[in-house]
């Protein structure tokens, strides 16, 4: 019996590099993407008659929507689950996975399924994930925590539950001891306010209470500091952005350089009070850096692929801005073969939005 192939043709023409046009793919390319999907996970030995650029193509091409469809239509590869999201079956991921190795598809498997994952399960699998490498990422699951809206990590705390039957407070307290757990569950747990209201008065009088914990000799002090945990996990990121500029005013430096030697509350202070592009250009940066660690490489593929449709544009404009040179140059000398094109494409796309 002849082999069954499936072929993918697309022709993207100018569709990327045309600022403020409308992106998305249409019926038959939704369709050609699920075949190939299918071809990848169910053929054995190996998948024939996929053409990877092509199936990148169409993956770069979709928006969010049209990923959410694509999940929908695809019911032997994703799971309905009871919070509403699809899920990708665990089996077929892992199927997918392995044969991208064995067959040495010279693309990353880990970009193309976090690109087709719902956004909460593909920050509730990076969660768990923060804390299960070796040492733990605690900047990871800071970021995570911190440069999401509250219902966007709302959303990754219910697909945490749905995925591993506990919730992110239980794993992240069992994971994590002393100050850092202290600090860390609170900063899962909370749901901050996201309005533009804050408090003049409070303002400075929590200004006040950081720069006296933070200038104080002993380092154990601010680490038990009730005040301090609350101020950075409860208040709204406006209120706290407002802390910032007020510290810097009233005491002529910047607040997350006075607590450089307390990493993991720089961290916390980075995210919630920097632009978002501001801190995303540093990671993409440190990721493409001349002999980058193998967690930052895969922080080149986690920005890139979660911020395609929230803020790359100022992301790009940020780090050409920052570091002199073009995030798309910088990526294709860092990067190889469909695996660099995915990701270029993946920005222009971004910056096109």
């Amino acid at each position: 019996m002849a082999e069954r192939k499936i072929t993918i043709i697309v022709r993207m023409g100018k569709k990327l590099k045309k600022e403020g046009e409308k992106i998305t793919t249409s019926p038959e390319e939704c369709e050609a993407l699920r075949k190939a999907f299918s071809v990848l996970i169910f053929s054995f030995p190996r998948p024939h008659g996929v053409e990877e650029k092509s199936m990148l193509e169409i993956l770069v091409k979709c928006n969010p929507a049209d990923l959410t469809t694509f999940r929908k239509n695809s019911p032997y590869i994703f799971l309905d689950d009871e919070y509403c999201f699809e899920k990708w079956d665990p089996f077929h991921m892992k199927s997918l996975e392995i044969k991208f190795m064995r067959f040495q598809v010279s693309i990353s498997e880990r970009a193309v399924i976090q690109r087709t994952m719902h956004p909460w399960e593909r920050d509730a699998l990076l969660v768990r994930k923060s804390l299960e490498e070796k040492p733990p990422l605690y900047n990871l699951l800071i970021e995570l925590a911190c440069t999401r809206t509250s219902d966007e990590f709302l959303g990754a705390r219910k697909a945490f539950q749905c995925l591993y039957s506990e919730s992110v407070e239980e794993f992240v307290a069992v994971k994590v001891h002393g100050f850092q757990r202290r600090l860390l569950v609170a900063l899962v747990s909370t749901y901050r306010y996201e309005g533009m209201r804050i408090d003049e008065a409070a303002i400075k009088l929590e200004c006040q209470k950081l720069a006296r914990a933070i200038k104080t000799d002993h380092r154990n002090e601010i680490e038990n500091d009730d005040e301090v945990l609350r101020i950075l996990t409860t208040r709204s990121k406006h209120h706290l952005k407002t802390i910032h500029k007020c510290y810097k005013e009233d005491y002529d430096s910047n607040l997350e350089e006075d607590l450089d030697d307390i990493q993991i509350l720089r961290d916390t202070v980075n995210c919630l009070c920097a632009p978002p592009a501001i801190y995303f250009s540093k990671i993409l940066d440190t990721a493409m850096s001349i002999c980058p660690a193998e967690q930052e490489m895969e922080a080149l593929t986690r920005v890139i692929v979660t911020r395609t449709d929230v803020d790359m544009k100022d992301i790009a404009a940020e780090f050409d801005r920052k570091y002199g040179a073009p995030l798309i140059e910088r990526i294709e000398a860092a990067a190889l073969g469909n695996y660099r094109d995915f990701l270029v494409a993946l920005v222009k796309r971004g910056m096109a939005n």
